[in-house]
Order: C-alpha cells, then sequence, then structure tokens
C-alpha cells in the first residue's frame, strides 16, 4: 500500500500522506474504507507511530480521512468530491491570473513554484 523512499529528501510523514491522498484521489480507497491502526502501518514500515499520525492528522484536516476511537480511520465521503472543490479552485485562480495579464506559461511556472516552496 505504502512505500517509503529512504533516499528521498520528502519526510517519511510526507511520502505516507501523498500516497494515501493520491490512493484516495485515484478511487484505490474508496469512502468508508478503514485504514490501518497507527501502530500497524507504523510496525509495517518501520516508522514511529508519531510519523504516521501526523500523516493521518494532516488527511484529516484536508477532509480526505475521519479518525474515530473505536472505528479508527477512515476514508471520508468529503474525499469524493476533493476533485470538485480543487477544479473549483483551479477556475478561480486561472480567473485571478487572467485578470492580471498573466500567460497559462507564467501561471504554471508559478504554481510549480509554490509548490516546491511548501
Amino acid at each position: 500500500m505504502i512505500v517509503l523512499d529512504d533516499a528521498s529528501p520528502t519526510p517519511p510523514y510526507e511520502q505516507i500522506r501523498l500516497q494515501l491522498r493520491a490512493q484516495i484521489l485515484e478511487g484505490e480507497l474508496l469512502a468508508g474504507m478503514r485504514l490501518p491502526t497507527v501502530r500497524r502501518l507504523a510496525a509495517d514500515l518501520g516508522v514511529a507511530t508519531n510519523t504516521v499520525g501526523r500523516a493521518y492528522k494532516e488527511l484529516e484536516a484536508a477532509g480526505l480521512v475521519i479518525t474515530r476511537r473505536r472505528a479508527g480511520t477512515v476514508v471520508a465521503a468529503d474525499g469524493d468530491n476533493v476533485r470538485e472543490r480543487a477544479h473549483r479552485a483551479a477556475i478561480t485562480f486561472v480567473q485571478s491570473m487572467s485578470g492580471l495579464g498573466i500567460s497559462s506559461a507564467e501561471a504554471l511556472r508559478l504554481v510549480k513554484a509554490a509548490y516546491q516552496d511548501q
């Protein structure tokens, strides 16, 4: 499910978050599906429980998963509309860039730079 690259400059929690996010957005993990417990995934990946816990918390903050005390962490139903929200945000961005006279090529460069700055 998750593969960590020890040689990557990306921290392990971020690798976990990015891979789970991609699996949710691509429909590999569907709404209501339970994720492994923090302890189990941490043991499977050979990382600290805090590493997995941080990834899960960030996914929850993004609305992609819900953590319930007894039910564990499950893929949120809202995760299904993330692409729709992202599309609306993209439209707003494009309208803003057009209003400023920024070309699509320059807008893409700005987006790539913003992602690298995170």
